[in-house]
């Protein structure tokens, strides 16, 4: 049943299913914003990337299902846990069954810390995470990135200056921006795949594209699950349990950065409705699906909100599409390696809109707020949250590693509960 609230600047709203056509268009863009990042992370690792894109789509679904429909998030491989899962993978005795482990562990502290909200509820939020520290913290989720998008539209894979990726990188952005503000219609709606094609038929003709990977992957290809039970005997892993388990408090404050974008996008509350408590458990079961396949743990994607924001399709049903798409091409070689052959700069093209647009949310933020930045505090905050984070500050004790941005999170929530008001100058 629909809710009876619809956002007004929505063209398709949360509970709005598209036809038929429009549906698969948009849903594939999803698939193809998500799909490089996705898989990269199993790739660094050493996990089967196939194994990845099943666990996010089902995940996705999971966490779908758990939230009732409510919340348009995609759910991929997260970035936090490469460090810890690339040690697992090469620490005798344990590989596959640890990282397992491990991702299943930091499920389960996902579900116990939404058990806790449940009971004692998530007003707290509105005072440790005040408009000055949510603006900053969301320009921060889209800032972050923004070197690494820059580097991979400048540099080849041998660490070089390539003016071709400069140009198809441009080239994928200037398209990209003129679908989005001139086509209209089913094409208006899908201006990022519109754009990331683009790139790709540019990117073929400057050269800089590995056709070959397509062509030597076979149609069909069964992912190397990591079943316990069926293809291993589990057995208790504490070395894996006490790396990983830590860093879900740190994806945990990611989680809550990009619920606060997501409620500015879809004019909504989701930390009341369907309740944090909610999501968190949903992200948690996630998590648990990925550790029972053998894949990396799953957390929401950026991007995918970019996606949200630049279109103005925040149907979950879209999501659910992509989702499902993507445990499809879990089985489909060769359309996993042509989405895996989209070069670095066509991705990075599209990426200088899509985080330009959540940073944009968090200064919209501050201005809804109407946030005095002649105000000491409220400057400092801001300040320190956005050099933290852009600047790429992490705090690393032994195997423990806390994110720029979980640091930046971190750091403007304690400034926020400890400064005065008004410093002494002000008082005067």
């Amino acid at each position: 049943m629909k809710e009876s609230f619809r956002n007004p600047d929505a063209i398709l709203d949360i509970g709005d299913r598209p036809k038929l056509l429009p549906w698969f268009g948009l849903s594939l863009q999803h698939l193809f914003t998500m799909f490089g990042a996705t898989v990269l992370v199993p790739r660094l690792v050493g996990i089967d990337p196939g194994i990845a894109l099943v666990s996010s789509g089902i995940g996705t679904i999971v966490y779908l299902f758990i939230t009732k429909g409510k919340i348009p998030a995609y759910l991929g491989s997260s970035f936090a846990f490469i460090a810890a899962m690339q040690m697992l993978m090469k620490g005798e005795g344990q590989g596959y069954p640890a990282i397992a482990q491990g991702a299943i562990t930091t499920g389960l502290v996902y579900l116990v810390v939404s058990l806790i909200v449940k009971k004692i509820g998530s007003a707290w939020l509105d005072k440790v995470l005040p408009a000055i520290v949510v603006g900053p913290v969301v320009m921060v989720i889209g800032l972050g990135l923004a070197a690494n998008a820059a580097n991979s539209a400048m540099f080849n894979a041998a660490g070089e200056y390539d003016f071709r990726y400069v140009f198809v990188a441009l080239a994928t952005l200037a398209l990209t921006i003129f679908f989005n503000m001139w086509f209209k219609g089913f094409l208006g709606l899908i201006p990022i795949l519109l754009g990331i094609v683009s790139g790709y038929i540019i990117a073929l003709i400057t050269g800089i594209v590995d056709t070959s990977i397509i062509a030597q992957a076979s149609w069909f290809s069964m992912p190397q699950f990591q079943i316990p039970f069926v293809q291993y005997t589990p057995s208790l892993q504490i070395g894996a349990i006490v790396t990983m388990a830590p860093i879900a408090f740190v994806t945990m404050t990611e989680h809550i950065g990009h619920l606060m974008v997501l409620n500015k996008l879809t004019k909504r509350n989701f930390f009341e409705d369907p309740g944090l408590s909610k999501t968190l458990a949903g992200d948690g079961a996630a998590q648990i699906v990925a550790g029972l396949l053998g894949g990396p743990p799953t957390t929401s994607y950026g991007e995918n909100i970019g996606v949200l924001a630049i279109t103005r399709v925040h149907s979950v049903f879209v999501i659910a599409g992509a989702a499902v798409f993507a445990v499809a091409l879990g089985f489909v070689g060769k359309m996993s390696a042509l989405i895996l052959s989209i070069p670095n700069p066509v991705i990075s093209g599209i990426s200088f809109v899509l985080f330009g647009v959540i940073a944009a949310s968090g200064l919209k933020i501050l201005i809804e707020n109407k946030i005095d930045l002649d105000k000491k505090k409220n400057l400092l905050i801001a300040s320190v949250i956005l050099v933290v984070g852009i600047g790429g500050l992490v705090l690393e004790v032994g195997t423990f590693t806390l994110s720029a941005m979980a640091l930046a999170t971190v750091l403007g929530i304690f400034l926020n509960l400890i400064l005065p008001e008004t410093s002494r100058s002000e008082e005067s």
